[in-house]
């Protein structure tokens, strides 16, 4: 199972650094930029189903085709952890020593989306506040950790669960 883990945890974790790569690049080259939470989405479970190639890998190398629901969702959600756990990591440095001013960045971007969506000025009022709420919670390197963790752990568990759930395969037993 550790093997699987590594592998599949490790491929997934690359995929959502290069990603948050590319995400902080765009924003902070085109501030603009129209973001779309579907589409952000569908990337997530995209690469997340990289768990049930793992969890299936596993069943069908190392445990002769069978796996409970409960191995399938511990090695689904070992992964989907080690994923989200190079992310994290990933974060904290890229986050503290080369983008410090991310969330000024970010927040630049949210509101300038809401203005181009036609928010009205009590709606703005209410975003700036959800913003400085966002911002006093990344003075915490531990909240940052729960928020940044929370971006992607709860999409690959779900995953995990799914997926345990199409694999999990019993030994069929004789009845004579």
């Amino acid at each position: 199972m550790k093997r699987n883990v590594l592998i599949f945890g490790s491929i997934i974790g690359v995929i959502l650094i290069f990603h948050i790569i590319y995400m902080v690049h765009l924003m902070y080259s085109k501030p603009d930029f129209q973001s779309n939470d579907v589409l952000g989405y569908i990337f997530l479970f995209g690469v997340f189903s990289l768990v049930f190639f793992g969890v299936r890998n596993y069943r069908n190398k190392e445990l002769d085709g069978f796996i409970s629901l409960g191995k399938a969702f511990k090695t689904g959600a070992l992964i989907a952890l080690l994923a989200a756990t190079f992310y994290v990591v990933f974060w904290l440095f890229y986050y503290y020593l080369y983008v410090p001013d991310f969330l000024d960045k970010y927040i630049e971007h949210v509101m300038l989306e809401a203005a181009l969506e036609g928010a009205t000025e009590a709606e703005l009022a209410a975003q700036s506040e959800q913003m400085d709420q966002f911002k006093s919670w990344y003075q915490s390197p531990f909240m940052v950790v729960f928020i940044t963790y929370m971006e992607v752990l709860p999409i690959g568990l779900v995953v995990a669960f799914i997926s345990s759930l199409v694999l999990k395969k019993k030994p069929e037993t004789d009845h004579k």
